[in-house]
């Protein structure tokens, strides 16, 4: 399984790498501030893409 060139291999050493600078309790945290931000993030880019579209 590949996900952006990452195997899971280093996908794993990625969240291990993250547990031990965090810590166990701020993972959850850090998991939803990254959630949201991405949801922002599709929801300004559709929002581009309906103000482009309108202006064909």
């Amino acid at each position: 399984m590949r996900l952006f060139g990452i195997g899971l291999e280093e996908l794993l050493v990625i969240l291990l790498i993250c547990l031990l600078i965090f810590g166990a309790s701020k993972l959850p945290e850090i998991g939803r501030a990254l959630g949201k931000t991405i949801r922002e993030f599709k929801k300004a880019m559709k929002e581009e893409d309906e103000e482009q579209k309108d202006k064909t």
